[in-house]
């Protein structure tokens, strides 16, 4: 079912937007409906990349023998 929607966008982006659909053949709507459809798409299948750093911290503590209960005594006595 489709809905009606108002935008309220800068002239110019307006002017792009009507442009970009003449060129491509596809309605103003159909453009915000598949860039929100894309949108949700790739929040929900992409985790952020991680940095080099980060990647080489993974798997660090593995063999260290450290516990939960460990971390645990280690925060209250930071946060005493």
């Amino acid at each position: 079912m489709h809905t009606k929607l108002t935008l309220r966008l800068d002239r110019d982006l307006i002017r792009r937007a009507k442009s970009h659909s003449r060129r491509t053949g596809k309605s103003v709507s159909a453009l915000v409906g598949d860039f929100f459809s894309l949108l949700s798409e790739n929040r929900a299948s992409e985790a952020p990349p991680l940095t080099p750093r980060v990647r080489s911290l993974i798997g660090i503590l593995k063999h260290a023998g450290v516990t939960e209960q460990d971390y645990r005594k280690h925060l209250m006595d930071k946060h005493r």
